[in-house]
């Protein structure tokens, strides 16, 4: 009889081990069972709170780092927009807290007026409104409006 029929393992041969007794974890019903030890869900558990507080942390200082940036761009604007009204013909001491407004009579030519463009009318006598701005305890000035 030469029927003898070819019998094929259904298992992987890579899942299968020459020596199952060096196999560092359980691998038959009757090995002892099988569980993490402490020590790796302290480490595990430690590690994933220590990430979160790494990241929560980052996140704040991106965010500190954003509002620096901001503060330091409206530091620069008031710079130069002090910069432009100091540079501006006045005929009056303006007073901190009060708002002005700037005008430009010619190519960087510039007048401080305590009258807005609407208080003008149709006869405004400068070549084009530039800003209104307010007069700051730390003599630097602030853009209110602006038409540019």
């Amino acid at each position: 009889m030469s029927d003898k029929k070819k019998i094929i393992n259904p298992i992987d041969p890579d899942k299968v081990s020459e020596n199952p007794g060096l196999i560092p974890y359980p691998h038959t019903i009757g090995s002892p069972a099988f569980s993490p030890s402490k020590e790796g869900a302290i480490k595990s558990s430690a590690m994933s709170s220590m990430e979160e507080q790494c990241d929560m942390q980052l996140d704040q200082i991106k965010e500190q780092i954003a509002l620096l940036a901001k503060q330091a761009d409206e530091i620069k604007q008031r710079y130069e927009v002090s910069k432009a009204v100091y540079s501006a013909k006045m005929s009056f001491s303006p007073v901190v807290g009060k708002i002005y407004h700037l005008y430009a009579r010619e190519e960087e030519a510039f007048v401080l007026s305590m009258v807005s463009p609407e208080e003008w009318g149709a006869s405004v006598p400068f070549k084009h409104f530039v800003a209104s701005v307010k007069l700051l305890s730390d003599h630097t000035w602030k853009v209110v409006r602006s038409d540019l």
